[in-house]
């Protein structure tokens, strides 16, 4: 017989087990968004976290990152870093550390993030062999995972989270950076994308607007570098505030330094015996110690990443250092190179076949295989051998004149000028019959364009005359054309503006193909100081390629007469180095593909060239280019009288190379000859 049970006591039944631990679970699901989990970054979360899928990996496992990889995979994840830029090269392993970032930043971070493509199918092919088998198997994000979402057509290019999202984008509409509000915004591949999208803007600036008001903005741009000048990795990489590269304690001198591929040019980096692969070292740069891949690897995980100004470095102990060696904040923006050399994945033996294979396609006329292992294997920008002159060529040609002077045939004179930060370079072409073309004078003009006074030093200088060869008289600058593209239009302005009188004009390069050297001129209102006026000056349109075309094809001709371009004693090897500083190659843009002047690699400056195109457009806005045989005669007969017969001058040499006299104190008037614009 049961015992009576005790005063207010009620009988309950007794709850199941396993009643219990539902509740208990669904407690612990729903109070998990609440619990605060310690910031990691990238790298420790992905050792924690990340699983390789069989999809898109050769072995299926647990993440374990690269020595070098984790440089880049924290600045991922630095909030201190706005923007990271990857110049890499294959098989380093950047798309897994991509996904691991995407991963982290659903589970760990909760950020809403976009991933673009180049195209609608590389974003299809991207999301069913990578993403989808990372959501499956990356069992962290089982948590953050929204239950029961729809499968409809979206889900190719939307995945939800608790607390976030990830778009995933082509890149060629528009519409496809547009009604987004991101954290962080990711181009995978950056260099298919097109320069510019419909007409609207780049895909990296595009990219951006969608960051604008986030606490902790992120901004990734990574790529296979592809061709030289029209490379948007390259592009950010050139404005990033840090450039790193990964480098190695030497066993030998014990000094850090990069893996080279190196070259004939170069006595460190990657050597071998004749075509025998096997031979294959690298040397340091620092004591040419010699090592082969297995001691790489024996020291891989001591490396630094090091920027190139030696401004910064970042080492396995997860710390930015300045150059003094003390911790300090990172960059804003941070950009990385890597080549394949550091992938235990490839051989460095297979490295040299592929070059040497290669060198042997380009000798038969094949540029594809070795503009493949420029961009896939040493992850640099391919330079287009496009069309150009010979700097040297030129050079060597006969200079039957003194620089600053002006030579018989030739018969008026016009300048171009570049306005830089500090200063302005002038070059003073002469022209005579059939545009025969001679170089009479270059100089650089120390100044500060912001101030208003440093502008009569040009001044003085475009109403200089310069001798004659025969020393009879001297020809003035008849026209004179400027740029208002840099930092001091409104200077250029207001200097054009009271100069119509000497035919000094004001010139904007169009960004249109096959314009005219001399375009459309229009009234821009504003003087020095930004202030509207009521005359303005006239800013003409000049066809920049257009122009360079015609001088490339009057550079190529040889022999003195029509069209040949004729050089001086006296200009040194700038000159010619800087006229023929840019080349034509064929450039992939939004409209398909386009001849293009490009600047050549090895180039430093262009001015020359630019001036010269300066110089072109002040002869056609005289009409030059339509002087008939009875207009050069008539202007020859005005500049070259006939000469003396008693004129004991008349053989005289030509004059030395002199500075120009001072200038007149007034404005020297219009020659008859020529026509009033």
């Amino acid at each position: 017989m049961n015992a009576p049970a005790a005063a207010g006591q009620l009988d309950r039944p007794a709850i199941p087990i396993e009643t219990v631990r539902a509740i208990l679970r669904a407690i612990a699901s729903g109070t998990a968004p609440l619990r605060a989990r310690p910031p990691l970054t990238l790298s420790a979360w992905a050792a924690q976290h990340f699983f390789l899928s069989a999809e898109g990996s050769h072995m299926q496992g647990r993440w374990i990152a690269y020595p070098f990889q984790t440089g880049w995979m924290d600045a991922f994840s630095n909030d201190d870093i706005e923007e990271v830029t990857l110049k890499k090269a294959k098989r380093v392993g950047y798309t897994k550390t991509l996904l691991a970032f995407i991963a982290y930043n659903a589970a760990h971070r909760r950020r809403k993030q976009a991933l673009w493509q180049p195209t609608d199918d590389d974003r299809d092919s991207f999301v069913k062999s990578e993403i989808d088998p990372m959501l499956r198997d990356v069992h962290v994000l089982a948590e953050v995972m929204r239950k029961g979402r729809s499968l409809g057509e979206d889900t190719m290019k939307l995945k939800t989270f608790l607390g976030s999202v990830l778009h995933l984008l082509g890149g060629k509409a528009a519409r496809s950076y547009r009604r987004i509000t991101l954290a962080v915004s990711m181009l995978d591949e950056a260099d298919g994308f097109d320069r510019q999208i419909e007409k609207s803007s780049d895909p990296v600036t595009l990219a951006r607007g969608r960051l604008e008001g986030a606490p902790f903005p992120k901004l990734i741009v990574g790529s296979t570098p592809r061709v030289r000048n029209a490379s948007h990795v390259e592009d950010r990489e050139a404005a990033a505030d840090a450039v790193m590269r990964y480098c190695i304690p030497c066993i030998h001198c014990g000094v850090e330094h990069p893996l080279q591929f190196g070259g004939k040019q170069l006595a460190h980096g990657f050597k071998w015996d004749g075509r025998d692969t096997a031979t294959v070292r690298h040397l340091c740069p620092h004591c040419h110690g010699s090592i082969v891949q297995a001691d790489y690897l024996r020291v891989w995980h001591l490396g630094i990443w090091t920027d190139q100004k030696h401004r910064y470095t970042y080492g396995q102990d997860a710390i930015w250092r300045d150059s003094a060696g003390m911790p300090c904040r990172a960059p804003r923006h941070v950009a990385f190179q890597i080549w394949t050399a550091y992938s235990p994945q490839r051989a460095w033996a297979d490295i040299v076949r592929e070059f040497l294979e290669a060198a042997d396609k380009l000798k038969a006329g094949d540029v594809g295989p070795m503009q493949g292992f420029v961009n896939e294997t040493l992850g640099e920008t391919w330079e287009e051998r496009g069309e150009s002159a010979d700097e040297h060529e030129l050079a060597r040609r006969p200079h039957a004149y003194a620089i600053r002077t002006v030579p018989k045939g030739c018969l008026i004179l016009f300048a171009g000028v570049d306005v830089q930060d500090n200063r302005f370079e002038v070059v003073v072409w002469g022209f005579g019959r059939g545009e025969e073309m001679w170089a009479i004078d270059y100089v650089v003009l120390d100044a500060n364009p912001a101030d208003e006074r440093d502008w009569l030093k040009l001044d003085a200088y475009l109403r200089s005359r310069f001798p004659q060869a025969d020393r009879r008289g001297a020809l003035g600058i008849d026209a004179t054309g400027i740029d208002t593209g840099g930092h001091f239009t409104h200077q250029v302005y207001n200097f054009a503006r009271v100069r119509e009188r000497m035919r000094v004009a004001a010139l904007k390069g169009s960004s249109f193909d096959g314009r005219p050297i001399k375009g459309k001129a229009s009234r821009q209102d504003v003087n020095f100081g930004g202030a509207v006026i009521k005359r303005g000056v006239k800013v003409w349109e000049v066809g920049t390629d257009t122009a360079k075309d015609l001088l490339h094809g009057r550079l190529k001709v040889t022999s003195p007469g029509p069209g040949f371009v004729n050089f001086p004693q006296g200009l040194d090897d700038a000159f010619y180095a800087q006229l023929t500083a840019e080349h034509r190659v064929l450039q992939k843009t939004s409209v398909g593909e386009k001849y293009r002047w490009v600047k050549k690699r090895s180039a430093q400056r262009n001015e020359v060239l630019d001036c010269t195109v300066y110089a072109l457009f002040a002869a056609q806005l005289l009409d030059l280019n339509r002087y008939t045989q009875a207009m050069w005669d008539r202007l020859a007969a005005a500049v070259e009288p006939a000469p003396d017969l008693f004129d004991g001058e008349l053989d005289a040499p030509a004059p030395r190379a002199a500075e120009p006299p001072p200038p007149p104190p007034e404005p020297r008037p219009s020659r008859s000859t020529a026509r009033e614009w």
